[in-house]
Formats: C-alpha cells, sequence, structure tokens
C-alpha cells in the first residue's frame, strides 16, 4: 500500500462511523474486516508467568506500586513512558495479570540455537511478533492490538513511540488514545523508573547494582473527549495519558515528540509541517 494510500486509508479503516454493510459516501459498500486471529501463548509463556517473573522479581528486587489499580479482568492499555528495552520485561514482571507487547517479528524468526532461546525468550514475556513499518505492516499491528483488546487481553504501548535517550518524557503519539477510544478499554498509565539506569541503551546485559521503580496509576476513561473519528478528541486524550505519566515518573517534559533523526531535507520538512504523530 503506497504511503499517500496508507494516510488516506488508516483514519477510515479504524474510525469509520459506518457500520459493515452501510453505503460508503463514495458509493461502495463498508464490509466487516477481517477479525485477526489472537495468537495463544503456549507452554512458553506459561513457563515465564510463573517461573520466569517470579526469578526476575527475586534478583532485582523492583518496587511496585498501584498494583491495585490494574483491572484484574477484562480489556486494559498500559501506557508507560519508554526508557529502556527492559520496560517491557519490567512491566509484565509487576504486573498481576499477564501483559501483552508488540515485538519485531525478526525476535521469533532466528535459526539455530540463538533463534530458538530468542523465540522462547520473548514468548515467555508475553511479545506478540509483528512486522514494523508503515502502510499495511502497521495496519497488522493495529489489528493485532484490537484483537487482543477485544479478547479481553491487557496490551502495553509506548505513547512517546520510541526509547527516550536523554531521560525527558516525550509528547504522547495518538495511536494509543485512539485505539482506547475505538475499543472503550480503559488505559492504565504507568510510570518507569531506572530502567534505563539496570540497562542503558547499547547495554548487553542488565546490572545487578540499581533497582526499577513500577508505579501503576489509576484508570484512565477517555470516553469524554469524544470519538475516535475526532482528531481533537485523540489529541485530548493523549494529553491526558500523557499528563498521567508524568505524575508517575516524575521525568522533565521534552515538549516536543521523539522523533527518528531525518534523513534528507524532504523527511525534515515533513518533520516540522503540523501533522498528527501516529
Amino acid at each position: 500500500m503506497p504511503v499517500p494510500e496508507w494516510n488516506r486509508e488508516y483514519p477510515r479503516r479504524v474510525t469509520s462511523d459506518l457500520a459493515p454493510g452501510a453505503d460508503d459516501p463514495r458509493g461502495a459498500a463498508v464490509s466487516e474486516p477481517d477479525a485477526p486471529s489472537v495468537r495463544r501463548m503456549g507452554s512458553a509463556y506459561a513457563l515465564g508467568r510463573f517461573v520466569v517473573a517470579p526469578l526476575a522479581r527475586i534478583v532485582y528486587r523492583p518496587r511496585v506500586e498501584g498494583r491495585a489499580h490494574v483491572p484484574k479482568t477484562g480489556p486494559v492499555i498500559f501506557a508507560s513512558n519508554h526508557l529502556s528495552f527492559i520496560d517491557s520485561i519490567a512491566i509484565p514482571v509487576a504486573a498481576p495479570r499477564p501483559v501483552h507487547f508488540l515485538a519485531k517479528s525478526s525476535y521469533f524468526e532466528g535459526s539455530g540455537l540463538g533463534g530458538w532461546a530468542s523465540r522462547q525468550f520473548f514468548t515467555a514475556i508475553g511479545a506478540v511478533p509483528v512486522q514494523r513499518g508503515v502502510g499495511q505492516a502497521a495496519l497488522d499491528a493495529l489489528d493485532q492490538q484490537r484483537a487482543l483488546l477485544e479478547d479481553g487481553s491487557a496490551v502495553a504501548l509506548y505513547p512517546e513511540g520510541t526509547r527516550s535517550l536523554d531521560g525527558r518524557l516525550y509528547k504522547g503519539r495518538t495511536g494509543v488514545a485512539f485505539l482506547a477510544l475505538q475499543t472503550g478499554a480503559p488505559v492504565v498509565p504507568v510510570g518507569l523508573i531506572g530502567t534505563d539506569k539496570v540497562m542503558p541503551v547499547g547495554a548487553k546485559m542488565p546490572s545487578l547494582r540499581h533497582r526499577v521503580t513500577v508505579r501503576f496509576g489509576e484508570p484512565l476513561d477517555l470516553g469524554h473527549h469524544g470519538p475516535a473519528s475526532s482528531g481533537r478528541a485523540r489529541r485530548l486524550a493523549t494529553d491526558e495519558i500523557m499528563s498521567a505519566i508524568h505524575a508517575l515518573s516524575g521525568q522533565e517534559l521534552a515538549n516536543s515528540y521523539n522523533e527518528v533523526p531525518a534523513q534528507s531535507p524532504i523527511e525534515r520538512i515533513k518533520q516540522v509541517l503540523p501533522h498528527e504523530r501516529r
């Protein structure tokens, strides 16, 4: 799917107010999209949930606050700041219920003993493989997240989009809020503290000298901002999520998006022009 088509297709496909089978204003019938299958976790995930996670709590002694805020059942989105690779391990270890997050499909595709170990590890901590990128890959990732929530599962996402390399909290992109508004799932804000010290960018192994703090905030019901089809509702809901994360993490605010450095003059122009960061 070319990028211009992706820009048109995304809001229509995932925020349309039209019911399946209704007439599209352009004259085409709106059909029910094929629902993605929810990836069921097997024995490796059971091992991670009941063996690896307790072992990690013993070794790293994370400080966990606000576990009582997490709904025990039903769909929920954990929206967290992002400081380190181990953030996606810290949240499932600290949460009182299974948590799924999206991981690069390459982690599941290796060969030999190393590839097997990588698959087992990421499956054990609740990772779901997805192709990263824009276009159809981004739509597929969104569909997988929505399918997990509709199945009553919990997912963990990072509104900043990528890790903060300077420790500041960057502006949130609207994808998490969109997913919450579309599915009606409550959002539990999460503040991670110290994960960047336990495993800084470039480190091969986590350090045992530092401890991590995981703070769960009270669930946010974002429905009062409006429908998912409204850009204003998505922006206001995102700002509410980021304000809650900031209150938990105490990070300095960057007041900008955590953009990947532009590789060309055209990309630099696109970054400064007003657009919705999904």
